[in-house]
């Protein structure tokens, strides 16, 4: 199907229907509020946490990484990481708007920091963070960290439920290039749970991240 006439502001069809799904999901999340969401998708959350704590459990320790790769341009990566700094101080708001299936992305007083979004096709109640001595150790020797020459700024985390049963990792790292900088994002999530579900979570980090970046840029950072 091809758009004749019409409207008159640029754009497709295609760009007509995410700016309108995107205004109508902001509406409801606003009228919801955060409790409100963790009420309607209690069950959902149960169920997602069960799937990971399984999945953790018949792993035995053991992860499956995944990476996805952005680059921007226009915007150095210290820039971009100080926008997002202050967005998860406390700017839930912007957080939420990244992706459609982020229901609650806030800062705990423990300093982990709670995230309720789809793993795959299941909506999870996880925290980032550290737990335990030595918890992030495994950052050191991951095989997917890149030369600190090339990626100083490295960040990484564990996934855990509330019991503290780590369910995943994560390593993001960000390197200038000559007209912006490259993102590397990794998530690693236990070897049982299936391929899909890996694969879902790297588009995931396609969507956040791109939109987080536009947003970032938008605002002069």
């Amino acid at each position: 199907m091809t758009l004749e006439s019409g409207p008159t502001g640029a754009g497709s069809i295609d760009d007509f229907e995410l700016f309108y799904a995107r205004r109508a999901l902001d509406r409801l999340r606003t009228r919801l509020g955060r409790q409100g969401l963790l009420d309607l998708l209690a069950a959902d959350i149960e169920e997602g946490n069960s799937f990971l704590r399984e999945s953790a459990r018949t792993s035995g320790g053991g992860f499956t990484a995944g990476t996805t790769v952005l680059t921007a341009q226009g915007l150095t990566s210290g820039a971009f990481l100080a926008w997002m700094d202050k967005a998860f101080a406390g700017n839930e708001q912007a957080l939420l708007a990244a992706h459609p299936e982020h229901y609650v992305m806030a800062p705990e007083a423990d300093g982990s920091f709670h995230v309720v979004e789809n793993i795959g096709p299941h909506v999870c109640s996880f925290f980032m963070g550290g737990w335990g001595t030595d918890a992030l150790a495994w950052a050191a020797d991951a095989d997917e960290l890149l030369p600190e020459s090339e990626f100083p700024h490295t960040m990484s985390s564990n996934l855990f439920l509330s019991d503290g049963t780590v369910v995943g990792r994560a390593m993001t790292q960000f390197g200038d290039t000559a007209d912006g900088f490259t993102a590397s994002l990794t998530v690693h999530l236990p070897t049982t749970c299936p391929e899909e579900v890996l694969e879902h979570h790297l588009r995931h980090y396609a969507v956040e991240f791109r939109n987080w970046i536009t947003a970032a840029a938008a605002a002069g950072a």
